[in-house]
């Protein structure tokens, strides 16, 4: 049995080494296209499905669409993986990437608002993405996690 903790309690990332590389490699490809508030989350003790959700945003469909076609190519091409199931691309607002031990949210601006997938996995370990730019840590206090 996983353990659980309270809502607002950062554990450790449990996360494997392999999937954290992915998403980072993932993140380093969305913020070169200039996807907004990347975040990660370890959501291994709290999903057996997965291990880590990446959210970014971009603030239309044309640039929804470019940040996952770059997310795609850097992995195929860094890590030699597709993703086994890819499911939104046509509307262009928010395309999950499902890569088995991570999961990414390519989502518009308006739709990541109105969702608010950080306040659901918020209670998981982040982990940082090591971006070197400043904008991809500006998101909402409340949502803020804390980097693991």
């Amino acid at each position: 049995m996983k353990p659980t903790h309270a809502k607002g309690q950062h554990t450790s990332v449990t996360a494997t080494t392999e999937s954290i590389d992915l998403v980072r490699s993932a993140a380093r490809a969305a913020d070169q296209k200039k996807a907004e508030n990347v975040v990660a989350f370890d959501v291994s003790e709290s999903l057996a499905i997965t291990d880590v959700f990446m959210v970014t945003s971009a603030s239309n469909e044309r640039l929804v669409s470019a940040v996952v076609d770059a997310v795609e190519e850097a992995l195929i091409e860094q890590h030699d993986r597709r993703p086994l199931r890819r499911e939104g691309k046509g509307e262009g607002r928010w395309v999950l990437l499902d890569y088995g031990d991570a999961v990414i949210h390519v989502l518009h601006d308006e739709d990541r608002a109105f969702y608010a997938l950080e306040r659901l996995w918020g209670d998981c370990p982040a982990i940082d993405v090591q971006l070197p730019s400043a904008g991809s840590a500006d998101i909402d206090d409340d949502a803020a996690p804390r980097a693991v």
